[in-house]
């Protein structure tokens, strides 16, 4: 479980969908989250404004109504006839044709406002005109609560609520449920003494006309409560929700409450001149539901951009991992030693130009292991011919050996050096079968081939060597200057006019050990330097090898270049380069007619150690 908590070991599929998810995906469900939030915040913003504002409508429509009643209130208190009634001062003649014009007077009022459903004057001594509504026998008016509370209020204009429990009748006979009364109190403008009150019935089916075919979505409505939390009106074919005046703070705004109906969102504007809030009522499933309906939308849009993101990030996946996992297992195929397989794609990619690096990898190490194994056959065969060398010269040692005592005992002194000297010359040849020999054995090796050399030529042959102090015990690769001489001796000296000198001289320079071979014999051109430098810069190059051996073959054959004179300086040159490096080898230096400089140029080994334990080979 831990190690799939590590990102930087999944495999790398995993890592692709994992961030194509990321980057299609959660951005979608972010999208979604956030769309649904701002959706549900800005309908409800816009529903509730909305709302206030078609309350506001409503209340406007109402608080007309209200002004109409205020305003007739002081029309029939303004009447002359009626103010008569009220202060007291009609004739018992007057009395009854006054009362008879207040009453047509009242009516023409109801014919003009038929939202008005009767209107009562009442003096102060309770006595009472009107047109529809008429006191029950036995009751004094003046002690309504309807009429004590229009006193209270020093002439302003009340809304009484319901008629409820009053002493006042109809002849149309209006439930209490069906009207609203309205009251003002008529005032002695000189005294303020209460003259008596103007009651009004208002006909709910007016408000129940302005509201009945307000909707507030699917089952929202309106209702109107007084400062005292009673209804005003209600929607008859909806129940009717508990609210309490508590609830609405202020003049408008919007609240939830749960109620026996649920959870109810209320919006309520509150009208400063009725008193009445105008509250609009919303069940909170009704927006849950357009809310849900919202939501399908946005989840099936979330689950249609997963459904393609994980889709098109599976493929993506896939089509950038696959030829990778192809790629790896053509590496485990390597890895285990088919190297003859190839990784195959038309792609221009990066993992194209990866797969064909691979190929163009494995094509060298194929080269380099061909290569390695054409060296190691020719390495082998140079230790067969190596052996077969030292076991000649074994032979030959052990037989000079035995002619120079023979020499000696007869007085042959020259035969007797020259044989010393060729059995030095192959002891030291063989020193044991080591690749390596002090300077000064190298120098003695290069001596006893002067002197051999010498008996031949004569005075024509000269020749002087010359160490640095200190460097006979450095070590060499042996055998690495009789080549070079012998090469001096039948190409210069040989084709000179006259004796010739050839001078060996080793020395250190830069920390690094220069042996010199120089000769003033023939001498080469240009053209023939250049075979030979050109045959020496070719060693140790990586080449195919088809061309090794053409080169080969073409040394074997001679090529253009004499073998004979060739073959030592490459021999010697391409063993430094094998054994130490491409910045160690031969440089020859020539001039015709004037002689040829070939320059060595070995790291300066550190001396080694005494070995006095040669042994020598006698008969």
């Amino acid at each position: 479980m831990r190690k799939w908590l590590e990102i930087n070991d999944w495999p790398i599929r995993y890592k692709l969908i994992a961030h194509f998810l990321l980057i299609g995906i959660l951005p979608a469900v972010c999208l979604g989250l956030l769309i649904h939030y701002s959706v549900d915040r800005v309908l409800e913003r816009q529903t509730t404004a909305n709302t206030l504002q078609l309350i506001g409508k409503v209340n406007r429509s109402l608080e007309h109504y209200a002004a109409s009643l205020q305003n007739i209130t002081y029309i029939a208190s303004g009447n002359p006839d009626v103010r008569r009634f009220l202060d007291g001062t009609e004739g018992q003649e007057a009395k009854v044709s006054d009362r008879y014009e207040i009453r047509h007077f009242l009516q023409t009022i109801s014919t003009l406002y038929t939202e008005v459903a009767g209107i009562l004057i009442v003096n102060s001594d309770g006595e009472s005109i009107s047109n529809e509504l008429y006191a029950k026998e036995g009751h004094r008016l003046t002690l309504e609560t309807w009429y004590e509370e229009a006193v209270k209020r020093d002439g302003i204009f009340t809304i009484v609520g319901r008629p409820e429990g009053r002493h006042v009748t109809s002849h149309v006979n209006y439930r209490d449920d069906e009207v609203i009364s309205v009251a003002r109190a008529v005032l002695d403008p000189d005294s303020q003494r209460v003259l008596g009150v103007v009651l009004i019935d208002l006909k709910l089916r007016v408000i129940a006309e302005e509201l009945k075919n307000v909707r507030l979505g699917r089952n929202g409505y309106l209702m109107v409560i007084d400062d005292e939390g009673d209804p005003v009106y209600v929607p008859a074919n909806l129940p009717a929700v508990g609210v309490s005046p508590d609830w609405f703070t202020g003049t408008s705004g919007s609240l939830f409450r749960d109620t026996e109906a649920g959870r109810i969102q209320f919006i309520y504007v509150k009208s400063p001149f009725t008193g009445w809030t105008t509250i609009g009522v919303f069940p909170v499933r009704e927006s849950i539901h357009e809310m849900r309906e919202i939501q399908f939308y946005i989840v099936s849009f979330v689950f249609l951009v997963c459904l393609f993101g994980i889709t098109a990030s599976y493929y993506l996946s896939r089509t950038i991992s696959r030829p990778i996992g192809q790629l790896i297992s053509f590496m485990h195929k390597a890895e285990s030693g088919d190297l003859l397989t190839r990784f195959i794609s038309e792609r221009h990619d990066e993992i194209g130009m990866l797969g064909r690096s691979f190929n163009r990898m494995l094509y060298r190490i194929n080269r380099l292991i061909t290569l390695m194994e054409h060296k190691e056959r020719q390495k082998r065969e140079a230790e067969l011919r190596s052996l077969q060398a030292h076991i000649r010269p074994h032979f030959l040692y052990n037989t000079l050996d035995t002619i120079q005592w023979m020499a000696r005992s007869q007085g042959a002194e020259a035969a007797a050096e020259v044989a010393e000297s060729l059995a030095r010359l192959f002891r030291i040849g063989l020193s044991g079968g080591k690749d390596r020999i002090p300077l000064a054995e190298e120098f003695e090796h290069l001596e006893s081939y002067l002197k051999i050399q010498k008996v031949r030529y004569r005075d024509k042959l000269n020749y002087a060597i010359r160490m640095e102090p200190g460097l006979d015990r450095h070590t060499v690769l042996k055998l690495i200057l009789q080549p070079i001489v012998e090469n001096a001796i039948y190409h210069g000296i040989k084709e000179r006019r006259g004796p010739g000198t050839i001078e060996v001289d080793a020395f250190v320079r830069d920390g690094e050990l220069i042996l010199r071979v120089k000769d003033d014999g023939a001498g080469m051109d240009e053209g023939r330097l250049a075979e030979v430098r050109q045959a020496l810069d070719r060693v140790g190059r990586d080449l195919d090898p088809e061309e090794l051996m053409a080169e080969a073959e073409t040394a074997a054959a001679g090529g253009s270049m004499d073998k004979n004179r060739g073959f030592g300086l490459i021999n010697v040159h391409e063993r430094l380069k094998l054994t130490f490096g491409g910045r160690y080898g031969l440089t020859i230096d020539s001039v015709r007619g004037e002689g040829t400089t070939v320059t060595v140029v070995h790291p300066a080994l550190l001396p080694a150690a005494p070995d006095d334990s040669r042994e020598e080979v006698r008969p």
